[in-house]
C-alpha cells in the first residue's frame, strides 16, 4: 500500500485543502496528515494560527479524504516524516519547502520518497489569509 504524506497550518479548513488532499491522495492509497503545531507555524509563518492545533487536528480527523491525522514534532519539522515513512510526500504550491533540500534531508535520514508539487485550487477564493480578511471584514 503508497502511503501519501502532506503537511500544513490547515488554518481555517477549506475546499482548497480537501482539493490538496484529493491530488495528493491520487498518488497512492493512503493519506497521512501532519497538522503543524502552534509555535511552528508562529516559528515559520511569523505569526500563530488563528486556531489552536487541537481544532485545527480535529478538523482534518474529521475530512473523509484522510486516512491518518497527526500533530507535527514543535522541534524538528523532518522527524515525523521519518515515523510515518512515506512513499509519497506531496507539497502545496505555496509551501515554501525547496524540494531538493527536503529529498535530500530526508534520503540523509534513510528514507527515500517521490516529491510531488500540486497545484493550487482557486487560490483567488480557497487561501485562509484571504478567508480570514474576509471573516475580519
Amino acid at each position: 500500500m503508497t502511503t501519501v504524506l502532506v503537511a500544513g497550518t490547515f488554518d481555517i479548513f477549506h475546499a482548497g485543502h480537501e482539493d490538496f488532499f484529493r491530488q495528493a491522495k491520487k498518488f497512492g492509497e493512503r493519506l497521512v496528515v501532519i497538522v503543524a503545531r502552534d509555535a511552528t507555524t508562529l516559528r515559520i509563518k511569523g505569526k500563530a494560527p488563528t486556531s489552536n492545533e487541537l481544532l485545527r487536528l480535529d478538523a482534518i480527523e474529521h475530512c473523509p479524504l484522510v486516512d491518518k491525522a497527526r500533530l507535527g514534532n514543535p522541534d524538528d519539522l523532518f522527524s515525523s516524516v521519518i515515523e510515518e515513512k512515506p512513499d509519497v510526500v506531496c507539497l502545496g504550491y505555496d509551501q515554501h519547502m525547496d524540494e531538493k533540500r527536503l529529498k535530500d534531508e530526508l534520503a540523509k535520514r534513510g528514507l527515500h520518497v517521490t516529491i510531488h508539487r500540486l497545484s493550487a485550487f482557486k487560490p483567488h477564493i480557497y487561501k485562509s489569509s484571504l478567508l480570514l480578511k474576509q471573516t475580519l471584514r
